[in-house]
């Protein structure tokens, strides 16, 4: 990961980005730009049983919006972050102009997950999932699939951690949703 200080407007993020798809954005609320590179073959196998376990209950609940790793937020701090999944109850989404959903939604979705990959800094995403729980983030999961280890995230409450979980609930913020740990390990 590279990080670099260098304001950009969201068309000029988004340029960036779109003329370089082999690289993933971010920025942190100063400005710096957090240059990361795509996904091996196992964090992309994994994200994606991740992201369908989520949109499978999101169809049938139809209570929000689910996102994958290539959503773009920019965050009430002014940071730019992809989760590698979220999701927002779907009356905060409708709250959103049809011109701010087609672009970076200017908002913190109401639940992440982010998924360590080999070329991630723990420490880093630890620093990530605070940010999103002060941005609004009702619930987040921190899944190290190396360590089996999982930190929970929630609004007001100190952060859980679980040892080798086969199971996550989505609690009262995702009701009924169950991700099954074992396929992603």
């Amino acid at each position: 990961m590279i990080t670099l200080k260098l304001p950009l407007t969201d068309e000029e993020f988004m340029r960036l980005a779109s003329e370089n798809e082999e690289w993933r954005f971010e920025s942190t609320k100063d400005g710096e730009l957090v240059i990361m590179p795509p996904t091996g073959g196992n964090t992309g196998r994994r994200n994606s049983k991740i992201i369908t376990q989520l949109e499978l209950w999101n169809s049938a609940s139809n209570l929000g919006e689910t996102f994958d790793s290539s959503t773009m937020f920019v965050l009430p701090n002014g940071a730019r972050r992809s989760p590698d999944a979220a999701w927002i109850k779907r009356n905060r989404w409708n709250t959103l102009t049809l011109e701010q959903q087609d672009k970076f939604p200017p908002l913190c979705p109401d639940f992440v997950i982010e998924l360590c990959s080999p070329a991630d800094n723990i420490e880093d995403l630890q620093q990530k999932m605070q940010e999103y729980l002060e941005n609004g983030a009702l619930l987040g999961w921190l899944i190290d699939p190396k360590t089996r280890r999982v930190e929970v995230y929630r609004s007001g409450r100190s952060k859980e951690i679980l040892e080798s979980p086969t199971t996550l609930s989505g609690e009262d913020v995702l009701p009924g949703f169950i991700l099954d740990l074992q396929s992603i390990y």
